[in-house]
């Protein structure tokens, strides 16, 4: 029996004022995808850090999503060669 394959997604914040930007890397078999999100808080809200990472995080890992469809897609039309599309 062959090792599972680990993918690992790391995630990097950075704050500027009421923004948190979130970027992660996306690990896989042989290969990387990036991906960001951002959050915004709104002046009349509390400072509370650990909500603007979560969004961040959140919308950083969507975009995450979308490259990775785009990527199964592309493998799949080199096989099929037609265009296809992968839904979410």
């Amino acid at each position: 029996m062959s090792a599972p394959d680990v993918w690992t997604i790391s995630i990097t914040f950075r704050e500027d004022g009421d923004c948190t930007r979130a970027d992660a890397v996306l690990h896989g078999a042989g290969f990387e995808l990036e991906g960001w999100g951002r959050a915004k808080r709104n002046p009349t809200d509390p400072e509370m850090p650990l909500i603007g990472e979560e969004v961040a995080a959140a919308r950083a890992i969507g975009d995450l999503q979308r490259h990775l469809l785009e990527r199964a897609a592309h493998t799949i039309e080199s096989w099929e060669g037609r265009a296809v599309h992968v839904r979410a």
